[in-house]
């Protein structure tokens, strides 16, 4: 008996015609409209994406010194607590420390910054050069510098003290909501987990929870290995500071560490900022400096970063600073940090999916 061959045919309904132009307009004016609704709310959320980004990288770095306590034996509850209460003791202490110096610095170099410059333009390679564009680079300066003598001028520079204050608060806002979603993301990361590789088919989940697991571990370390790094930074820096008698030290290494955060671009800006500084000194300060960093930064990209980074995926130079400038340029300094470990993750991703894919074609 020859068997039949069942068809079904698929009624589809009405399709949608358009008849005259003013229907293309309304429809073509409908889909610009949703278009603007979705990037002003993008534009909006963008704040809040980026604290969700920068506690998930956050929880990501600190999960391999949970993981270690949680080997010994402690819970992940005690273990996160541990964690997060040694971090703000260290960071406390230090804070405590530095801040009342940080304070009175940074107060002398804003009342002093007129004369920095005036000995800026008396020293002779700026006397040369001065010379060979008619005066132009000494009449800048003196006119930086009579801008900053005047008291006037502070608030203006600042954005005034109402949005300085305002900038404050959101910043420290920010900071415990960060801080906050961290301890969220941390406690709850293997349910998470488990939630997002139940989404996944079961003939792909343990390939999908393979390379997820290594993408969470690597851009962990990856973040733990860039705030070491940029401590390495601060610290040698400082000491090197205080050797040479440049002014403003703790303010100067501290402006370093955060700049450090971001590879490459982060560490030649830092430097850059304390020769600059180094030169009301004398122009022999400024050089030794300036060939301590030139130095230090072999060091680092030869022998400390491959150290701290040897289990982390590796970010290319360009790449580096292609992220930083989008990042930076979207969402601010947050947005230049969250941009490298976004970019390290996308980088192991084609590393571990698209490569061996293509090579199998």
């Amino acid at each position: 008996m020859a068997e039949k061959k069942l068809t079904t045919k698929v009624e589809s309904g009405p399709r949608l015609k358009i008849a005259n132009a003013f229907e293309f307009g309304f429809l073509g004016g409908l889909g610009v409209l949703a278009a603007i609704m979705v990037g002003q709310s993008l534009t909006t959320l963008a704040t809040v994406l980026t604290y969700m980004a920068a506690a998930i990288f956050i929880a990501l770095g600190l999960d391999p010194l949970v993981r270690k306590l949680e080997r010994r034996g402690l819970n992940r509850s005690s273990s996160i607590l541990i964690v997060v209460l040694s971090i703000l003791a260290i960071a406390t202490a230090l804070l405590v420390a530095v801040i009342p110096t940080a304070i009175e610095e940074t107060g002398i170099l804003v009342k002093s910054a007129p004369s920095l410059l005036k000995n800026v333009n008396n020293l002779p390679i700026v006397e040369t050069l001065d010379g060979q564009f008619n005066g132009a680079i000494s009449n800048a300066i003196s006119g930086v510098a009579s801008y900053l003598a005047d008291a006037k001028n502070w608030p203006l520079m600042l954005g005034g003290v109402v949005q300085v204050g305002l900038s404050l608060v959101n910043g420290i806002v920010g900071f415990i909501v960060i801080v906050t979603l961290s301890l969220y993301f941390m406690a709850s990361l293997g349910r998470f987990k488990k939630f997002v590789y139940a989404l996944v088919p079961a003939t792909r989940r343990s390939r999908f929870e393979e390379i997820s697991e290594e993408v969470a571990s690597s851009v962990g370390r990856y973040v733990g290995g860039q705030a070491t790094i940029a401590s390495i930074n601060a610290g040698l820096g400082f000491v090197m500071m205080s050797i040479m008698g440049v002014p403003y030290s703790i303010v100067l290494a501290f402006f370093c560490f955060l700049l450090a955060l971001i590879p490459l671009v982060g560490a030649v800006s830092g430097a850059a900022l304390v020769t600059l500084v180094s030169l009301t000194v004398s122009p022999t300060t400024a050089l030794i400096v300036g060939i301590y960093y030139l130095i230090y930064m072999q060091v680092e990209a030869y022998v400390i970063s491959p150290r701290v980074m040897k289990k982390a995926v590796a970010v290319p130079g360009g790449v580096v600073v292609v992220a930083a400038m989008a990042g930076g340029a979207l969402l601010g300094i947050m947005g230049a940090l969250v941009a490298i470990p976004v970019a390290a993750s996308v980088i192991l991703i084609l590393r571990q999916v698209w490569m061996p894919r293509q090579n199998k074609l």
